[in-house]
Parts: C-alpha cells; sequence; structure tokens
C-alpha cells in the first residue's frame, strides 16, 4: 500500500471513529425517546410520527446546502465539527425538556446538526478512498457507525434497568460524553481535498440542471423509497405493541445495530466486485420483506426475525448507497449531490412518518408498514428495470 493510500486509510477510520462516538452518543438516547414521549407526556404514535417528521425534513433541508458549501470553498472540516458540535446542544435540551414539543425542539437540533455535517463527511470519505475501493471505504465508515450505534444502545440498556424507566433524563446526560470524544477525534484528520479556487455560486444551479437522467433517476428511486420509510420509532413502538418490554425493545433495536455493523465493510467490498445497483435492488427488496414482517407480525420470534432481516437491509444499503451516488456524480459537484440526496430523503421522511402515524391511527399498525413495502418493492423495480449508468469522471 502506497504512503498516500495509507493516509488515506488512517482518515478514513479517524473519520469512522467521529461517527463511532457520535452515534454512541446517539444511540443512547434515540430508542428511548418515543418511549420517553409516551410514557412522560402521553404522545400517540401520530404524534410520534410528527415529532420525528418535522424534525427530519426541516434540518434535512440543510443537507443540500452544506454540501455545496463543501464544494464551493473546499471547506469541508469546519462543517462537518460543527455538526456534531450540535449534539451537545441537542442532550441539553433533552436534559431541560418539560413538554413534547421541548423534545421536538430538541430533535431539530439533533437533525440540524446532521444535515450540516453528513455531506462533507461523505465527501471527505470519499476523497481518501481509493478509485477501485469506494464501496470498502464507506463500509469501513458504516461499520464503526453501525459499531457505536450498538454499544449506545446497549449502554441505554444498562441505563435504563439500573436507574429506571422513568429517569430517562439521566441516560441523556451520560450521552453527552461520548460527543466530546467524538469531536476530539477531529484532531487527528487531515483535509486531503483538492485545492480549487472558490467557485461560483451560479455552479450550484448550473451543475444541477445538467446531470444526466441515470442520476436524476435515481435520485427520484431514493425518494420514492422514503416515502414508505417511515422513522425507525415505528419499528420500536410496533415491538412494544407486539408485546415487548421497554428494555427489551432497546435491546431488539442493538441486535439490529449489532448485525448492521458486521455485514457493512464485506457489503460494501462486495459492492466493488459486482456493482452498486445490484446490492441497492437486493436492499429494497429485503427492507420489503422486513415491513411485511412488521405488519403482520403476531409473535414476538416474528419481530426478532424482521429486526435482524433489518440489519441486513443497511448494511446493503447505506455505505454502498454513498459510494454509488460518489461514483456516478461529477467530481466538482459531488458534496452537492451527495447532499441533495440527504435533502430529498430527509424532506421525504415528513409524509412519510405522518402518513405511517396517521394510517396506525386510522386503520391499524399493520397498515403503514405494508404501504411501505409496497413502495419499496416499487423502487426495487424501478432500479433494477430502467437504470443505466455508467460512472462518472468529469
Amino acid at each position: 500500500m502506497s504512503d498516500s493510500a495509507k493516509k488515506g486509510l488512517r482518515n478514513i477510520i479517524f473519520l469512522g471513529m467521529v461517527s463511532f462516538f457520535a452515534d454512541i452518543s446517539s444511540e443512547m438516547a434515540y430508542p428511548i425517546i418515543p418511549l420517553y414521549l409516551v410514557s412522560a407526556f402521553g404522545a400517540t404514535p401520530f404524534l410520534v410520527g410528527v415529532i420525528e417528521g418535522i424534525a427530519e425534513s426541516i434540518a434535512s433541508l440543510l443537507r443540500v446546502f452544506s454540501g455545496y458549501i463543501s464544494d464551493k470553498y473546499n471547506r469541508k472540516k469546519p462543517l462537518a465539527f460543527f455538526g456534531y458540535f450540535t449534539g451537545l446542544l441537542y442532550k441539553l435540551m433533552l436534559i431541560f425538556a418539560g413538554s413534547w414539543s421541548g423534545v421536538l425542539g430538541a430533535r431539530i437540533i439533533d437533525r440540524f446538526g446532521k444535515g450540516i455535517r453528513t455531506a462533507p463527511r461523505d465527501v471527505m470519505v470519499s476523497d481518501n478512498a481509493e478509485a477501485s475501493q469506494m464501496g470498502r471505504a464507506f463500509g469501513i465508515h458504516k461499520a464503526l457507525d453501525m459499531t457505536g450505534s450498538a454499544i449506545g444502545i446497549l449502554l441505554a440498556f444498562l441505563l435504563v434497568r439500573g436507574v429506571g424507566a422513568g429517569s430517562y433524563k439521566v441516560v441523556f446526560a451520560w450521552s453527552m460524553i461520548p460527543v466530546a470524544l467524538s469531536l476530539a477525534m477531529f484532531a487527528f484528520i487531515r483535509d486531503r481535498g483538492r485545492k480549487r479556487p472558490v467557485m461560483k455560486r451560479e455552479h450550484f444551479w448550473k451543475n444541477i440542471k445538467q446531470l444526466d437522467g441515470s442520476l436524476k433517476l435515481y435520485l427520484a428511486i431514493a425518494f420514492t423509497f422514503t416515502l414508505g420509510n417511515s422513522s425507525n420509532a415505528f419499528l420500536l413502538l410496533r415491538a412494544n405493541a407486539v408485546g415487548f418490554l421497554n428494555t427489551e425493545v432497546i435491546l431488539l433495536y442493538f441486535i439490529y445495530n449489532l448485525v448492521s455493523a458486521a455485514l457493512a465493510i464485506p457489503f460494501g467490498k462486495r459492492s466493488d466486485a459486482v456493482g452498486r445497483k445490484r446490492l441497492l435492488v437486493a436492499g429494497y427488496t429485503v427492507f420489503s420483506l422486513v415491513y411485511l414482517g412488521f405488519a403482520f407480525a403476531s409473535s414476538k420470534a416474528l419481530i426478532i426475525v424482521s429486526f435482524v432481516l433489518y440489519g441486513f437491509y443497511t448494511s446493503l444499503i447505506a455505505g454502498v448507497e454513498r459510494a454509488f451516488i460518489a461514483e456516478i456524480t461529477p467530481p466538482a459537484v459531488k458534496g452537492t449531490m451527495l447532499g441533495l440526496h440527504s435533502t430529498l430523503v430527509g424532506v421525504a421522511l415528513l409524509p412519510a412518518s405522518l402518513l405511517a402515524g396517521m394510517l396506525w391511527n386510522a386503520i391499524g399498525a399493520w397498515a403503514p408498514f405494508t404501504f411501505g413495502a409496497l413502495m419499496s418493492a416499487a423502487a426495487a423495480i424501478l432500479l433494477g428495470v430502467f437504470f443505466r449508468n455508467k460512472p462518472k469522471t468529469a
């Protein structure tokens, strides 16, 4: 391995460690938030959907612009650092929230930070990866990310069991420590993006219009899929409704993240060998089966199997999808396109979560998951049949 490749791998690992610690913090809080909303403030599934949908969508509007700024000024590291820093504010707001609206404000701050950091961080991973090993690079990052998630969930389980389900704010307070460790990792990262002069602002709109049909089609497919992919909070509520205790629900989420972490690198490498499209089609297909499992689960065993398969889906999609977009996008607008993808997905989460909540309340718990399964199957067919591309090199 050349010195340049070694330096690139080192940066990818430290970027992964940033996400590792940040996700420990995030997932210490996330799986207990829907349970906290229901037990402390009497929230319904619809209200949970409103909170998650608004938080995701408002913040996601920033993602395309943070990606554009990282392209325009080539200043990815400071943007990413600021995005992760908001994690501290998020936990403080959770601790002092006195109503569901306070939790909503905290979630907006959290998703705001994610909207700022996602695109520049992904461009940094791409910049440090060898062209033939893009899937491996994003797989390494995703594996560390999901490992942090699994550890965070396990810590949440231990803390909730130790202090009691009514002491959620103790967990929120402890979750601030990993955020500080995440920010410390930035001291070891070197931004290796190519130096270039500041570009004119018109470049953003010009390049959006000039994107080829294949990339536009894929963005449309991702948007379609997300309309049926509501917040993970509904999976946790579904498990709770089937009969799992609050602490057991947290363990189910732990299993999901553990499976995702274990398979992220192998599937990333596999995408380098056989192409991203095949794995993405497989991922959408698995998601459809997962949601059918949640829709018609009548036993705890089927819920457990569904969470395991959900881990398969995440490892098939998350890192591979980012590598796919980085690969088919012109280098000059890579950050913009990664941000645009995140924005479209985030915007779709608002109607997706609202619709899921309404279907659950009006028809039954099976309805939102059946709808999601159908949308995912449609996305798999569209991608498998209609998508054609050649990687962009200019």
